[in-house]
């Protein structure tokens, strides 16, 4: 069974940093990444990382946030600097191996 957990969200001032994780287990996936919605707006990428260390990043995210792997945890990092409110909405992790998978989300405000 496969699961994924994402932990790391919460309230945080313009100019400031999170760091989320997302934990999958139960297969072996070839790629891992982020990707976030806001209210009112499509779900997008924000990040992705595959077996092989193939990294990609969202336009508006370039420069400001990292990806990151663990292969040994099977966890997933994203380290998010210089935050802006614009950056505000609900990270959802997404594994995919044999199947696809999401997370539940994570809450991130970005609010003075």
């Amino acid at each position: 069974q496969v699961q994924v957990v994402e932990s790391g969200g919460g309230l945080v001032q313009p100019g400031g940093s999170l760091r989320l994780a997302c934990a999958a287990s139960g297969s072996i996936f070839s790629i891992m990444a982020w990707y976030r919605q806001a209210p009112g707006k499509e779900r997008e990428l924000v990040a992705s990382i595959t077996s092989g260390g193939y990294i990609a990043y969202g336009t508006s995210v370039k420069g400001r946030f990292t990806i990151s792997k663990d292969n040994a945890k099977n966890t997933v990092y994203l380290q998010m600097n210089s935050l802006k409110p614009e950056d505000t909405a609900v990270y959802y992790c997404f594994v995919a191996g044999r199947g696809s998978y999401w997370g539940q989300g994570t809450q991130v405000t970005v609010s003075s």
